[in-house]
């Protein structure tokens, strides 16, 4: 048997692998684009077929395409989407302007399998049936179908993106229970503070992640808007009617997730903002992460140098040269992640604005880039919570050691002693190395009932002012 078979298309013969169900257009894209070496993620790949699925069924519905054909694409679209032929898409990601090359791809390996259902082999020299673009994208362009890929593959993993990260908030809200009686320093411009519990501290980590997925939320609710059915620039030229309508409503029973018409097809194939602003979100909630992660690192920084107020549980040796060192290795990890994606914002962010007139012609990098955002965010904060977050453990002789220290204690008694008299305490302790409570008692400022019951460390992390205390007893 040949190595390959020979495809016809506007531009002439091509040489193609004998046992690829793609084509020609797409062997021209595997010669002309070898960049990466990657492949197109799993949710541009299910997008782009789903939709394929949705416009057979439809067309089928509509009366515009033969019955046998149809349901031999549909057939080959449930397959793929299943998860078989995964192999035969092939086009880099740095591909042709606009996705022609990725949606070609489908339109072949659909077209090529539902020809292989009607009886028809790969090799074989007869006419075949169903015709890539005459039929598999019958009513579509590359301009109207990559466009609803990036929304649809976005909404894909939507869910697994917020369960993951709810998942770490649930993971830092169960910390903040388990240490709120840890009562330790606060900390503000890396200097001494009021007090603070750990478990505020902790807590208002969950929720930052709580209100960055409320902005995902807010932003996936843009990508919802579905511009199939505009076709090559938002006129529907080539589709029926009411193609636009039924599509929306097929792909949202196909898929399971809630889509809407758009109300003006040709900002949403010229506009590329609402997959910025869900980028962005995500980006959002990257930086939050790294904030977080930053502060573990710095609480568990030494132990016998640094903070040292949560210990981590050891994952893996720390160094190569010091023996017995470990490292918070799983907070330096998602650092890298969240640096990663907020690269990827970036080039989504500087695609979308080269936008011209009816078309973007850089939607590949955006697919890519999104989709890859979301895997990688994934992946990291998963990792985060199950081997460093659920095993972080309190050390709260250290934390309540530096609390003893922190001459900032006397901000309780700001209204009792005023600022002034509060500050050169602070400077006294700090340069006698001795308790505030004893100088203040020493200057006349209060008695030691009176000090001792203003500076209770953990009434001050309940807010308001010392009841009951006045200057000179």
């Amino acid at each position: 048997m040949s190595e390959f078979r020979i495809e016809k298309d506007s531009l002439g013969e091509v040489q193609v692998p004998a046992s690829a169900y793609y084509g020609a257009q797409t062997q021209r894209a595997v010669i002309n684009f070898p960049v990466s070496g990657m492949r197109p993620y799993p949710a541009f790949v299910w997008a782009q077929v789903m939709i394929k699925r949705a416009a057979a069924e439809v067309h089928l519905d509509l009366g515009m395409m033969d019955e046998k054909m149809a349901r031999a694409i549909m057939q080959a679209a449930d397959e793929i989407l299943a998860g078989q032929h995964r192999d035969h898409f092939v086009v880099d990601p740095f591909q042709a302007g606009a996705g022609t090359s990725h949606n070609m791809n489908a339109n072949e390996v659909i077209a090529n399998r539902a020809n292989e259902i009607l009886g028809f082999s790969l090799t074989s020299s007869e006419k075949k049936p169903v015709n890539p673009n005459d039929h598999v994208n019958m009513a579509q362009s590359t301009n109207d179908t990559i466009p609803t890929a990036i929304r649809l593959g976005a909404l894909w993993r939507f869910e697994e993106l917020v369960g993951t990260l709810q998942a770490c908030s649930d993971a830092f809200n169960a910390k903040a229970a388990e240490w709120d009686n840890v009562v330790k320093s606060g900390r503000t411009h890396l200097q001494d503070a009021v007090p603070i519990r750990l478990g505020q501290e902790v807590g208002g980590w969950a929720k930052a992640i709580e209100r960055d997925i409320e902005k995902l939320r807010m932003a996936a609710d843009g990508l919802r808007r579905m511009p199939i059915g505009g076709t090559a620039n938002g006129t529907g030229l080539n589709a029926h009617s009411e193609y636009h309508g039924r599509m929306v409503k097929k792909l949202t029973q196909l898929s399971g997730i809630p889509l809407h018409e758009s109300d003006n097809l040709f900002e949403s194939m010229q506009s590329m903002a609402d997959a910025t602003f869900f980028s962005s979100a995500i980006r959002t909630t990257a930086q939050d992460l790294i904030r977080i992660a930053n502060d573990i690192r710095l609480l568990a920084s030494g132990p016998t140098t640094g903070l040292d107020e949560i210990r981590l549980k050891p994952v893996q040796p720390g160094s190569s040269i010091m023996p017995g060192k470990v490292n918070p290795v799983l907070a330096e990890m998602l650092n890298m992640a969240m640096f990663h994606i907020i690269g990827n914002d970036t080039t989504v962010l500087l695609a979308a604005q080269a936008g011209q007139l009816e078309l973007n012609v850089m939607m590949p990098i955006i697919a890519h880039n999104l989709f890859e955002m979301e895997h990688v965010m994934i992946g990291a904060v998963k990792a985060f919570t199950e081997y460093c977050v659920v095993d972080m453990s309190a050390n709260t002789e250290k934390a309540t050691g530096w609390l003893a220290k922190n001459p900032i204690l006397v901000t309780a008694l700001n209204p009792v002693i005023g600022y002034q008299n509060g500050a050169e305490v602070a400077k006294q302790s700090l340069k006698e190395n001795r308790p505030i409570a004893d100088i203040v008692v020493e200057r006349g400022l209060m008695t030691r009932a009176e000090v001792e019951k203003a500076l209770d460390a953990r009434a001050m992390t309940e807010g308001g002012i010392i009841e009951g205390v006045k200057a000179g007893g």
